[in-house]
């Protein structure tokens, strides 16, 4: 079809011809599918990026991919039969990559394709002030047009032609639009109806038999405003309500990924979110709570603990504990928690800019390293260390506490597994609790404990703040 052409048109340059020339479709082709590719499942091993260079072949970079490796050249432009590139990631021969898992079908077809058209490949974005100017004009630009980046201004309320119906604002803009399709709004419901609708939306429960009869009974104006005052003081909102947030915030109670190791007190961090719904906490305290509550002054230890238990936003979520530099793995972590909190809180998916510019979002590489450096700069878990043989191998050091004041008597909902942890931690909402355990105890191969790291990789201090998911 019409896309195919397009992409078939996108290099008719010579091989090799300077990057300057490239249109934008080119630009766009590699930025989009090309380079997804290769940042995946490539620069880990074939970047400046690389904890050690594999092969001596760079992949992040025009001139390197050209001069190849220590294999000599792999990329034979205009010509996908005769690169090597392409014959490893089809896994042809004895060279096959990536080593642990093949690419798929559409993904190699990609390469391939980027081979056939002669590798183009687009001058990399804000090398130099001129460009870095240009690159911020257009984000800028982007912020003040695009509608989801202006204020806020409230709109004026249709004004539908049936009169009478509308009982609020919102009810306004539902019948105008219904008259727009030539639709009519549907009959009121019966008052069992009504009140089953209300309780399942605001607990996630049915209505009990009294609670029914009481409702079709009570013929005052107010019945109904008492049925809602009564759904939202329930126990049952916040837990109804709360758990779409815990979707939100990545939340589980173990670390995901090959290891899978249990957060035995994540559970914390849950009540913490399901008690906020249910106390109305303002939306800006609450997203304050959870990014930087260890910060915030607090009148009283409960508040304290409350706002610490909070900050377990920043520290569940998956870990791949397999990662055996203790850089990558805390960068890895850093970029989960960006994710993790742009999505929730700013409806963007800032961590594309880990590796390039933003291609649809005003977000630029340098703004994601500087939300990167206060990231780093809290200290998560408890420490580096390599352990060779032995009888088990840990990467939490359980070593790492933060302390409840004993004021928090907390819910009690605990897992038992956790209650037999240590005497301290055993008791919910008192003493100092551990962030995690090893579950896999008893493998004798080498391992890495790969938790905080300074930025050389030798296990060093980090001064910041200590958030951990032990009292989440």
């Amino acid at each position: 079809g019409r896309d195919r052409h397009r992409v078939d048109d996108i290099s008719r340059a010579p091989a090799g011809a300077a990057v300057e020339t490239l249109s934008k479709e080119q630009t766009e082709f590699f930025e989009t599918k090309v380079r997804p590719v290769l940042a995946e499942h490539c620069y880990k091993c074939h970047s400046a990026g690389a904890a050690k260079l594999k092969g001596g072949l760079a992949l992040d970079d025009r001139d390197a991919v050209l001069r190849g490796g220590d294999r000599g050249p792999v990329l034979v432009p205009g010509d996908p039969g005769k690169s090597t590139l392409i014959r490893a990631v089809r896994r042809q021969g004895d060279l096959q990559m990536p080593p642990k898992h093949a690419l798929s079908d559409e993904q190699v077809a990609v390469l391939a394709r980027w081979v056939n058209l002669g590798a183009p490949w687009p001058a990399a974005t804000a090398h130099g002030p001129d460009e870095a100017g240009d690159a911020n004009a257009k984000y800028e630009q982007l912020r003040r047009e695009h509608w989801s980046f202006r204020p806020v201004r409230k709109p004026v309320p249709p004004q539908p032609a049936r009169k009478g119906w509308a009982r609020s604002e919102v009810d306004r803009f539902v019948l105008a639009a219904l008259e727009e399709k030539e639709l009519k709004p549907s009959p009121d419901a019966d008052r069992r109806t009504l009140l089953r609708r209300a309780t399942y939306d605001l607990t996630g429960l049915p209505p009990t038999p009294e609670e029914v009869e009481a409702f079709v009974n009570d013929n005052s104006s107010k019945a109904f405003e008492k049925v809602v005052d009564r759904l939202l003081a329930s126990p049952a909102f916040g837990e109804r309500w709360g758990r779409h947030w815990l979707d939100v915030a990545r939340y589980a109670e173990s670390t995901g990924m090959t290891r899978n190791v249990p957060l035995y007190y994540a559970w914390r961090y849950r009540d913490y979110v399901i008690d906020a719904f249910n106390a109305d906490t303002p939306y800006d305290v609450f997203v304050r709570e959870q990014v930087a509550g260890d910060l915030m002054p607090a009148g009283d230890p409960t508040r304290r603990d409350r706002q610490a238990i909070a900050t377990g936003f920043l520290a569940i979520g998956p870990k791949d504990l397999n990662e055996r530099n203790p850089v990558q793995f805390a960068l890895n972590n850093v970029d989960e928690q960006i994710d993790a909190t742009t999505r929730a809180f700013l409806g963007m998916t800032v961590s594309c800019a880990r590796c390039h510019d933003h291609k649809f979002d005003p977000v630029p590489t340098s703004e994601y390293y500087a939300m990167a450096g206060i990231f780093r700069s809290t200290q998560l878990l408890a420490g580096v260390s390599s352990r060779v043989g032995g009888k088990g191998r840990e990467y939490y050091d359980p070593d790492l506490h933060v302390p409840l004041s004993g004021k928090s008597a907390g819910r009690g909902k605990q897992p038992a597994a956790a209650a037999g942890m240590t005497d301290a931690a055993g008791r919910a909402g008192a003493g100092v609790i551990p962030i995690g355990t090893d579950v896999n105890a008893g493998v004798d191969d080498a391992d890495v404990r790969v938790d905080d790291a300074d930025d050389t990789g030798t296990g060093g201090d980090v001064d910041g703040d200590v958030i951990s998911v032990a009292d989440a």
